[in-house]
């Protein structure tokens, strides 16, 4: 006769997920909410940057144009999730969302970077003009020295 063998507690349940960051202000004390900040405000500065300038690549920078503001609003919402407190009442795991958080923003923060660089390298000058040659077609597109500028700084910004 074999006796019934009682589960290890170990094996079958879990712990809660545990907040290692801390709420409310003293959120902003810390690498992550350092980080979220770095975000919102270079992700805003690429906005204004971009919508400052004649859009010359509509499709790489429409891209770079939806990086910035989706970014924009994803960090404002998450960083309101730890300063209002409202991240205690989620059962998740903050470490990983976190780490997965910063990880997403990196590689669209890259992509939008390259995307920019590419259209701020694409010109050559021309009498203190630059030429953008668009790939399909004969249209070129002519940027001053001001909106080449423009476009440097929100490559930099990415």
């Amino acid at each position: 006769m074999r006796m019934a063998e009682t589960p290890n507690p170990a094996t079958t349940s879990f712990p809660a997920p545990t907040i290692s960051l801390p709420l409310g202000v003293e959120i902003l004390r810390t690498y992550s909410g350092a980080l979220i900040c770095l975000e919102i405000v270079f992700g805003g500065l690429v906005w204004i940057l971009v919508a400052s300038t004649n859009v010359s690549v509509p499709l790489l920078q429409g891209w770079v144009m939806f990086v910035s503001v989706t970014m924009f609003i994803c960090s404002s919402v998450y960083l309101a999730l730890f300063l209002l407190g409202l991240a205690d009442k989620i059962n998740t795991d903050w470490n990983f969302m976190d780490m997965f958080y910063h990880f997403i923003a990196l590689l669209f923060y890259f992509g939008a970077f390259l995307l920019e660089a590419t259209v701020s390298s694409a010109g050559t000058y021309a009498n203190s003009t630059i030429c953008i040659r668009r790939p399909r077609g004969n249209i070129m597109t002519f940027l001053d020295y001001r909106e080449y500028s423009i476009n440097v700084a929100a490559a930099v910004s990415c």
